[in-house]
C-alpha cells in the first residue's frame, strides 16, 4: 500500500509538474503575442526573409498578421533568395507582394536579376527609397530614362553587370540622382584565352568620365573590371573630391603613371587593378619562407 500511495505521490507530482509547464508556456506565449507590432517587427528583421515569408507566419496569428504588414519590409534584402531562384519573372513578383506589404515605406531594396517590368513597379512605388541594389538585372537605358524621377533620394545605388545600362544610363541617373554618395559598377571579368592569357583590353573612359562629371558628391565607388586608364582614373580622383573609398580591381589599363598612385593611396581606403594577384603572390612567398625554414630545420637535425 505504501509502495501505491508512493506510485500516486508521484503520478500526482508528475501532473502537477506538468502543469505547471503549460502554465508556463502559455505565460511565454501570452507575453510574445502581447508585444507590439513594432517591436515583434524589430525582432523578425533579423531574420533571413525568406525564412520570414516561410517560417515566421505559421507559429501564430498575431506573427502572422506582423508578417504580413508593413513594419518587417522597410527593408527588402532578398538577393540571396533572388540568385537561387534565378528567374526573372519569379523575382519580379516577389517583389511586387513584398513592396505592397511595404505599402511604399521601403527605404532599401536589395534584389538580384530584376527585369524591365520589376524596375518599372519598384519606381512607381520609391517615394521613400534610398538604396537600391540590382546587380545583374536586364534595366534598360529607356527604362532608366523613363522612370528616374522617381529615385531622386537615393544615397547608395549598386547596379554592377547591368550590362544593358550603358554611358547614356549612367549620366541619366547621374544628372538626377544629386543625392548620390555610393555607387557600385562592378563589371565581369575578361575571360582567360586559351594559351592562359588575358585578352587584349580595349580601353574606354566614357563611364569613368560620365561618372566623373554628374557624381561629384561620391564618397563610395566601385569600378572593379572597368575598361578605362590613367587618364579615367585621374578624372575621378580629380571631380569626385569626396572620394574615400576607390576599388578599379581587374581594371587592367590602368597603370598608375605619374602622381596617381600616391593620390590613390591617400584615400581612407583603396583596391588597386592586380591587388588580387599580389595577395596570391605574398601568400606563395609566405609558403616558400615556411617551406625553407623547415628544410633548414631538418638539416640542423
Amino acid at each position: 500500500m505504501k509502495r501505491l500511495k508512493t506510485n500516486n505521490t508521484d503520478h500526482k507530482e508528475d501532473s502537477s509538474t506538468g502543469d505547471d509547464s503549460n502554465k508556463d508556456s502559455s505565460r511565454f506565449l501570452g507575453l510574445w503575442e502581447g508585444l507590439s507590432p513594432e517591436i515583434l517587427s524589430l525582432i523578425f528583421v533579423r531574420i533571413q526573409q525568406d525564412e520570414l515569408v516561410k517560417i515566421v507566419p505559421f507559429v501564430c496569428q498575431p506573427w502572422r498578421e506582423v508578417v504580413a504588414g508593413p513594419y518587417c519590409w522597410s527593408d527588402i534584402d532578398i538577393e540571396q533568395w533572388c540568385r537561387r531562384c534565378n528567374d526573372s519573372s519569379k523575382i519580379d513578383s516577389v517583389v511586387r507582394k513584398l513592396i505592397r506589404r511595404s505599402r511604399g515605406h521601403f527605404h532599401r531594396l536589395s534584389v538580384y536579376k530584376l527585369s524591365n517590368f520589376g524596375f518599372t513597379f519598384v519606381a512607381n512605388c520609391a517615394e521613400h527609397l534610398k538604396e537600391l541594389q540590382i546587380p545583374m538585372s536586364g534595366v534598360t537605358d529607356k527604362t532608366v530614362e523613363q522612370y528616374v524621377t522617381s529615385f531622386a533620394k537615393l544615397t547608395f545605388l549598386d547596379i554592377s553587370n547591368c550590362l544593358q545600362i550603358t554611358c547614356k544610363g549612367l549620366e541619366i541617373l547621374g544628372n538626377n540622382c544629386k543625392s548620390l554618395t555610393c555607387l557600385r559598377r562592378n563589371m565581369p571579368p575578361p575571360e582567360w584565352e586559351e594559351d592562359g592569357k588575358l585578352p587584349a583590353a580595349k580601353i574606354n573612359d566614357g563611364e569613368a568620365m560620365v561618372i566623373a562629371n554628374t557624381m561629384a558628391s561620391l564618397c563610395q565607388l566601385e569600378l572593379a573590371y572597368g575598361r578605362f586608364d590613367d587618364l579615367g582614373l585621374d578624372a575621378l580622383l580629380t571631380k569626385c573630391k569626396n572620394l574615400t573609398h576607390l576599388d578599379i580591381l581587374g581594371s587592367v589599363c590602368v597603370r598608375l603613371d605619374g602622381d596617381l598612385l600616391d593620390k590613390c593611396e591617400r584615400l581612407m581606403v583603396f583596391r588597386g587593378p592586380w591587388d588580387h594577384y599580389d595577395a596570391f603572390s605574398d601568400n606563395d612567398g609566405d609558403d616558400n619562407e615556411a617551406a625553407a625554414g623547415s628544410s633548414d630545420s631538418d638539416s640542423d637535425q
